[in-house]
């Protein structure tokens, strides 16, 4: 019979491999709780209905790439973003009665059904913020310099924020006629998405990767030379703002959203060890989301960091943090014979309960294969219990670093003896 494997587009974390997970989400909570945001946690899956409010049922997302479930009169769908859940739970929470402004942060799995390849699965972790309640350029600025410090935290190098400005709704909607005007007439000459988003959703042009759209992408309209003064400065506010504390900040056309609930400051981090599919983080304003999702007219602006891109950004630099390496255990209680296992099992357990790393053995080996077993592991102490130790109620212990051996009694005192034989 074949050996299962697991479903395509996902892959098992083994426990060497763990280390650099837990890398990116400690470095990233440290960096969070320094300023001031709390974490949040939604469930897996929300009902399908809060995406297709939040996405739209004509996006990429809804339409392609949502794992959808429906039994009976339930129809739910796993969470293809983190943003859409929190702003959920922030409204069906009554925060925005109780305290209106929440900064959060989140991490955890993603679901999207699209193709897989490197940088992009299937089941996919994220961390990212939603600061929720705040209209304030300073906010902005916030919200792209801790994403910086989450990357400095991690040990990323050599990457960039790109950044734009979408304005408001009024400069939205008169940017949309300015680019179906330019559009319209080259519309043959680009890809057949762009040929379906000149009217449902032409801002989605200028991001499009193809490469026969990149020639009329860079001659278009810039969002910029089309907004009002009040909202250019606003971008311009942040934008001198992440200068001064040295963000790596770079002025972007072509960044966009397509949802209309997005407003103002957008943005995409950009690693360039990472090829062609070089983005490691996205985010912006999306003032208009709260009231689309039933809430009252609130600001909102956060970004979502994707982890495998990150973790193969930081792979490529030579990163030691993720390089594969065994759970270290210190300490290894080894029976002689095996009318010592118990005795050394009991031993074992004895000392983690004093705080102590430690493990045995529990397949049968011999002494000799325990020792190639040790050495292979990293093991510091070797503890050694044979007939005669169990009998004078000692413990033999190898300092294998060393080659040198040392009787201990196996008394109350030996946890202490032990921590101190590692601290040297």
């Amino acid at each position: 019979m074949a050996r299962m494997s697991c479903p395509r587009g996902t892959e098992d974390l083994l426990p060497e491999s763990l280390p650099a997970l837990e890398h990116v989400f400690h470095s990233f909570r440290s960096v969070m709780e320094r300023h001031a945001y709390r974490e949040i946690r939604t469930p897996l899956f929300e009902e399908t209905s809060l995406f297709v409010r939040s996405l739209g049922d004509q996006s990429d997302v809804v339409e392609k790439e949502m794992f959808t479930v429906q039994r009976g009169d339930t129809n739910v769908s796993f969470r293809p973003e983190g943003t859409a859940p929190v702003v959920r739970a922030y409204l069906q929470n009554n925060l925005d009665k109780i305290r209106p402004f929440q900064k959060f942060w989140y991490g955890g799995p993603m679901f999207r059904f699209e193709r897989p390849q490197a940088g992009r699965s299937r089941q996919f972790y994220q961390v990212g913020v939603e600061a929720i309640g705040s209209t304030s350029p300073l906010l902005d600025a916030e919200v792209v310099l801790i994403c910086h410090r989450a990357f400095q935290a991690m040990g990323l190098k050599n990457y960039q924020v790109h950044g734009n400005s979408i304005g408001d709704a009024q400069d939205r909607e008169l940017f949309r006629t300015v680019l179906r005007a330019y559009f319209t007439p080259l519309i043959m000459q680009r890809c057949d998405d762009c040929q379906r988003r000149i009217e449902r959703n032409v801002f989605r042009m200028l991001d499009c990767k193809v490469a026969q759209c990149q020639p009329s992408n860079k001659q278009a309209p810039r969002f910029l030379d089309h907004m009002s003064p009040v909202s250019r400065a606003r971008f311009e506010t942040t934008k001198s703002l992440l200068q001064s504390l040295d963000v790596p900040f770079v002025f972007d056309p072509s960044i966009v959203r397509g949802f209309d609930y997005y407003t103002h400051l957008v943005f995409e981090f950009r690693c360039k060890d990472l090829g062609a599919r070089d983005a490691v983080a996205g985010g912006g304003r999306y003032d208009g989301l709260i009231t689309d999702l039933g809430g009252p007219a609130l600001g909102a602006v956060g970004f979502a960091i994707g982890v495998l891109p990150t973790l193969l950004a930081l792979a490529t630099q030579g990163h030691p943090a993720v390089a594969p390496r065994e759970t270290f255990t210190p300490l290894f209680v080894a029976p002689v014979t095996d009318g010592e296992r118990t005795a050394a099992f009991l031993l074992a357990e004895r000392l983690r309960q004093h705080g102590l790393s430690c493990d045995t053995d529990y397949e049968d080996k011999s002494l000799r294969a325990l020792f190639k077993v040790a050495d292979k592991r990293g093991i510091q102490l070797m503890i050694v219990l044979g007939p005669e130790e169990v009998q004078q109620r000692v413990v033999k212990v190898r300092v294998l670093q060393k080659s040198e051996d040392v009787t201990l009694p196996d008394d109350e005192h030996l946890p202490t003896a032990l921590r101190a034989l590692l601290a040297t």
